[in-house]
């Protein structure tokens, strides 16, 4: 063979080696998938992956979730200062809430509210008194119910509220009565606790009904109020606002409990005398004066979205003397104008089986229209329940 026939022939082998690596290097990129794994900060890494089209897997490094451990433990007087700081910031809360409201009347219940910390961190309380096996929150408010971080979100709120009823369930109680806030009251929305309860298989068992009035978005006073409004002035009535409960209490408001119903007032004279010093922001008396002698009044608590009618009352001649529709058209588009709501309470008698019509008439001429109080039952081993939710 010849020098140069051998030199020709080995350069041509070598060119066709390079060219077959080549080409399956081609086929090879062909094939490539380009893949974007998450990494830990936010780090993002781009690789390229020689993988078969047909046959992908997606990688991630993400950690899984465990759920937080939340920890119910019973108030005792040395929580009472982290108990009100919360409920100063709480998102469904109001001043009977406050430990300086609720134990006025200690004598009578015994308490077995609760605190529901996540770590350190307090995040609920649930104010209630037990009774027998039953827990109820409260038995000697107008409402109760689970009260909320302001910042606490829904998944959260599922969990403690599943601590809550485990907690309460190894606490030897049967059944859990709760008494809702209503949703006029919430500074944020905290309607959690109706799904949870629906969760866990909880019954309605009273609904109350109640008036308000939207003042940002009132309706017009009727003209048969307004007729009461003049007769007030023509009779040159004076409203008097302060903390004198004394002639309101025994000149008017007891002694018409006691004919009409055989009752009392919730509030002894001393204990509203004692509440409005401790909340003078909050409680205020109004009294309707005649030639400087009381013929009417109302005792309203304000809390931060609204005021309620606590008590209201009048002597007989408040017909003739126009006497609550005069005070009453002076809270609405006066005093308490700024508000949001203007609540006057429940219009309900025997429990909440019937409406007592008339007073559900006069609150309504003001441009009251309805809202709800309801009052929910659950058996507290039914926290297993919100395993299934998805939480």
């Amino acid at each position: 063979m010849c020098i140069g026939c051998s030199n020709t022939s080995r350069a041509t082998a070598a060119k066709s080696k390079k060219k077959r690596r080549e080409n399956r290097l081609l086929i090879k990129e062909k094939n490539a998938i380009p893949y974007i794994v998450a990494k830990p900060l936010l780090k993002v890494k781009i690789i390229l992956v020689l993988h078969s089209v047909t046959n992908i897997s997606f990688l991630s490094t993400a950690k899984t979730n465990t759920k937080p451990a939340f920890k119910v433990q019973r108030y005792t007087a040395s929580h009472k200062a982290e108990w009100n700081d919360f409920i100063a910031s709480a998102k469904n809360a109001t001043f009977l809430f406050n430990r300086n409201f609720m134990d006025y009347h200690s004598d009578r219940f015994d308490d077995f509210s609760l605190l529901v910390y996540k770590g350190k961190k307090l995040c609920a309380v649930l104010p209630a008194n037990k009774t027998e096996d039953m827990l109820i929150s409260h038995q000697g408010l107008t409402y109760g119910g689970l009260v909320l971080q302001a910042k606490i979100k829904f998944a959260d709120s599922a969990m403690l509220f599943q601590a809550l009823l485990k907690f309460i369930a190894e606490s030897d109680v049967k059944k859990l009565r709760i008494k809702l806030l209503p949703v006029n009251y919430h500074s944020v929305p905290a309607e959690e606790i109706q799904y949870l309860l629906q969760a866990v298989d909880a019954k309605r068992n009273q609904v109350a009904v109640a008036s308000a009035i939207d003042l940002q978005n009132r309706l017009k006073i009727q003209s048969n109020r307004m007729e009461g409004v003049k007769k007030a002035h023509k009779h040159e009535l004076q409203i008097q606002e302060g903390k004198t409960f004394e002639p309101f209490w025994e000149d008017i408001l007891a002694p018409n409990l006691k004919k009409r119903f055989g009752a009392s007032p919730v509030h002894s004279l001393e204990e509203i005398k004692r509440l409005g010093n401790y909340f003078p922001e909050n409680i205020h008396q109004f009294n309707v004066l005649k030639e400087n002698k009381i013929v009417a009044g109302a005792t309203v608590f304000e809390t931060d979205t609204l005021v309620h009618t606590q008590y209201i009352s009048a002597n007989r001649d408040k017909q003739q003397l126009g006497s609550l529709d005069f005070l009453f058209h002076y809270l609405i588009t006066d005093r308490f104008k700024h508000k949001r709501y203007f609540d006057f309470g429940t219009s309900n008698e025997q429990n909440g089986k019937k409406i007592n019509a008339g007073l559900q008439y006069w609150k309504e001429c003001f441009g009251a229209r309805t809202i709800v109080y309801e009052q929910y039952e659950v058996n507290p081993k039914n926290h297993f329940l919100l395993n299934s939710i998805g939480i």
